[in-house]
């Protein structure tokens, strides 16, 4: 059975987190679990979630630069420069 505890889903990196969020819509999918694990792996899925979408936007944060207009609001991303 899947940790139902949320608190470790924060440190984990990318790879863990989508690989283990694989594994709950799988087992959802095979419609083998019983109703109670069913709502626990899946709020565990939806915290899986969160965390590989938070990844991968810090991610694109470092690929990516702001690009703001004379008034200084966001308009857009643009290639971060480096080197």
């Amino acid at each position: 059975m899947a940790d139902t505890s949320h608190a470790d889903v924060n440190i984990l990196p990318f790879e863990r987190a989508i690989e283990e969020l694989e594994s709950i819509v799988k087992r959802l999918e095979e419609g083998k679990v019983p109703l109670e694990e069913s709502v626990a792996i899946y709020e565990r899925g939806e915290v899986l979630k969160r965390r590989c979408e938070e990844l991968l936007a810090q991610a694109e944060a470092r690929v990516n630069k702001i690009v703001l207009d004379s008034a200084g609001k966001p308009t857009g991303t643009a290639p971060l420069d480096v080197g």
